[in-house]
């Protein structure tokens, strides 16, 4: 049996390496963004076709009367395990405008990754980009509300929120006013607590963290969440969180599974618990400038392709997960859902109940009561219909 995964595996490394080397034959023949489409489209492979896909983007840059680039850290293929519609939007906007609107993808971090990305968003040298909520929190602080756990961790309550008039009355005006156009919101899962090869067993309840080292980001409520379970909260870079999983300087992490498998940690996680603390979520966003340049319908149809890709992203949240969760279970990770008495002790050791949370509530939400609203809005069913792992 671990022949057959090693075998699997390598044979998918060898595939992974050729495609990247057709990528980039076909980037330096046609130009970048026709090898994004091709990837997309899956005939990067067919001569003839990708030359078709350079012929007719010529045609629509040359048609087109705005221009839009678009920016994220991921590969298009990523879509498959990781519900990152960037294709999709482009699609959208494209067909609704009738050509007048051209978009160009940059994705894998060709242009920036993470603070740098949002930072050119805002300066408007990038028109528009996927961001991480937690990256985009140091220019709003008010969006790391979400990182208060047990209120819209699971997925249809994020839906919930994001797409209410409650959030989009008083959240989005603190986002626009920053100088970014919120496209849309959207989640990849929420986060987990995922354990290291050979730490020994399966984290059930808050008592099996207890000690435990947890690598997080810089997130300050990320690392309260962590404390009130009882672990020992260990802020590592991103960049540098596979190595410090491997060498135990870490036991833990906290990704969604689409993360951990869009990311490459299937030779690294051992066991993956669905505690559904809080969303890992993003969002597409303008540079508020650039969206009001446009002329009023053009903006009517920015926003009309923006909800479509909205509608799309959490549509694909069940073929992602399924994707990200064969390839981590393919690198021998196995999986756990907290039983419901379980799952009551994680909201007990750590929920937005606790008193602990008034504190941030008031600073991120600017009362107790404009919390519980935008609470309520969670939990009221909005328009939109999502997917939760149950196991």
């Amino acid at each position: 049996m671990i022949e057959s995964i090693e075998s699997t595996l390598t044979a998918s490394t060898e595939n992974t390496q050729l495609s990247r080397r057709r990528f980039l034959s076909v980037s330096g023949k046609y130009g970048f963004n026709v090898a994004v489409l091709a990837s997309i489209g899956g005939y990067l492979w067919s001569d003839t076709a990708v030359a078709q896909t350079s012929a007719d983007e010529e045609k629509k840059k040359k048609a087109a009367t705005y221009t839009m680039t678009f920016a994220t850290e991921y590969k298009t293929e990523d879509v498959v395990k990781y519900p990152i519609m960037q294709g999709a939007f482009k699609d959208n906007i494209e067909k609704l405008s009738k050509g007048k609107m051209y978009v160009r993808l940059f994705p894998a971090g060709q242009l920036a990754i993470g603070a740098a990305l949002a930072q050119r968003v805002q300066a408007g040298t990038v028109q528009g980009a996927s961001l991480s909520l937690s990256n985009f929190s140091p220019y709003t602080k008010t969006v790391d509300l979400i990182n208060i756990p047990y209120w819209c961790g699971e997925n249809q309550k994020f839906a919930n929120l994001v797409t209410s008039k409650t959030w989009n009355d008083d959240i989005t005006p603190k986002v626009t006013e920053r100088g970014f156009k919120p496209m849309f919101y959207f989640t990849v899962e929420p986060r987990t607590i995922a354990t290291r090869r050979g730490f020994g067993k399966v984290v059930k309840t808050p008592a099996d963290v207890r000690g435990m080292k947890m690598r997080v980001p810089s997130s300050k409520l990320l690392q309260k969440l962590y404390r009130l379970m009882g672990a020992n909260p260990t802020v590592v870079a991103w960049g540098e969180t596979a190595t410090a999983i491997k060498q135990g300087v870490a036991d833990g992490l906290d990704p969604s599974v689409t993360a951990l498998a869009t990311f490459g940690f299937t030779d690294v996680v051992e066991n993956i618990t669905f505690v559904r603390t809080v969303p890992d979520a993003q969002m597409f966003a303008a540079n508020y400038g650039y969206f009001k340049s446009l002329p009023r319908e053009m903006q009517t149809m920015f926003e009309d392709a923006s909800r479509m890709t909205q509608i799309q992203s959490f549509q694909q949240l069940t073929a992602s997960r399924t994707e990200a969760m064969r390839l981590m279970a393919l690198g021998g990770c196995k999986f756990y859902v907290p039983t419901a008495d379980e799952y009551k002790l994680w909201v007990a050791s750590c929920g937005e109940q606790r008193p602990e949370w008034n504190e941030d509530k008031i600073e991120l939400a600017g009362s107790l009561a404009n919390f519980d609203k935008l609470k309520l809005a969670a939990n009221t069913k909005g328009s939109i219909t999502a997917s939760d792992f149950q196991g």
